[in-house]
């Protein structure tokens, strides 16, 4: 008897695998035709960046409105984003894995002579643009961007400026450009360079560096706090919630903006690199990513694809052009 029970219960369970379907299977991947399953987004720098900031909140929100399962978001930081961008490229085919990036990539495949580039990647998207912002700690005796360019002007390696980049990212090329526009030489700027804005934020509120230059998404939390005094930002105009002029309002003639999107391996197939825009298309569209935009400052500056592959080709020669210039490349 205790077999007969044994051999119907295995029977029953053999049953149950063709009837019951597969959470993870046909249901929402093969037949629903959109979602990917196991889909995996790699951040380049250190908790608390731009890339991380960018890539957590739009899984949330791509989580949150059901346009994927589960969605892992991990990082690996290195090198300005290139050792991410290196491992990237090395996982070719592989259609289930995206890296958030941005113009930071873009200049540290000049300054850390990176073997692959962002033309080895597939374009999916960009997704937004920001403006950096100059920033001291709330203790700071710079009260006005005029007081620290000052000082900046009479002793540049008594100021150290932090960055959440190497050299070659946005945050190295608003404060070199503009130490260009007030006459500093580019060799007489003491930049010290973060792996991302978390490490960034941590230093200039420990005062270990004068001012920090970073986006305004990982600065916005402590700037409303009052642990951070904004001195100006870098964009045309001046940005929602943030009390501070704009370099060019104050005399400056510099007008910068930071930019971040999605890009996959190389080699996928036609159907991922379709199913993967699509995802970040659903995205761009839905309520829960707009009013995400809005809270972090961001603008929105949504292309995918081919457009966004000829995107990233400008922005290489352009970057390439300014760290020539600088004498950084």
């Amino acid at each position: 008897m205790r077999k007969l029970k044994v051999a119907l219960a295995v029977l029953g369970a053999a049953l149950l695998v063709f009837v019951v379907p597969p959470l993870a299977g046909s249901g929402r991947d093969e037949a629903a035709g959109s979602q990917i399953r196991g889909l995996r987004v790699m951040v380049p720098n250190t908790p608390g960046g731009g890339y991380d900031i960018t890539a957590r909140t739009a899984v949330k929100a791509i989580e949150d409105t059901g346009l994927n399962g589960p969605t892992e978001v991990f990082n690996l930081p290195g090198a300005g984003g290139t050792v991410g961008l290196g491992r990237l490229v090395n996982e070719a085919g592989n259609g289930a894995l995206v890296m958030s990036m941005g113009l930071g990539v873009v200049g540290s495949v000049y300054t850390n002579h990176s073997p692959v580039s962002l033309q080895d990647t597939t374009p999916i998207a960009k997704l937004t643009e920001e403006a950096d912002v100059i920033v001291v700690a709330k203790g700071s005796p710079y009260r006005t961007i005029g007081e620290l360019i000052e000082a900046w002007k009479a002793n540049p390696g008594a100021v150290p400026v932090g960055g959440g980049s190497s050299p070659g990212g946005p945050d190295h090329l608003a404060p070199m450009l503009t130490a260009r526009a007030i006459g500093l030489p580019a060799k007489d700027v003491n930049y010290v360079p973060f792996d991302g804005g978390g490490e960034l934020m941590a230093s200039v509120l420990g005062s270990k560096v004068a001012f920090g230059v970073s986006g305004i998404g990982e600065t916005r939390d402590q700037i409303a706090a009052g642990e951070l005094r904004a001195l100006a930002v870098t964009s045309p105009e001046r940005v929602p919630g943030i009390d501070a002029p704009t370099l060019q309002e104050s005399g400056v003639d510099v007008s910068f903006t930071n930019w971040r999107g999605i890009v996959a391996p190389p080699d996928i197939s036609d159907n991922e690199r379709k199913k993967l825009i699509s995802l970040f298309t659903k995205l761009h569209d839905s309520e829960q990513w707009r009013e995400a935009m809005r809270l972090n400052g961001w603008s929105d500056a949504f292309q995918t694809g081919d457009a966004f592959g000829a995107f990233l080709k400008a922005e290489n020669d352009r970057v390439a052009s300014v760290l020539k210039e600088l004498g950084a490349a």
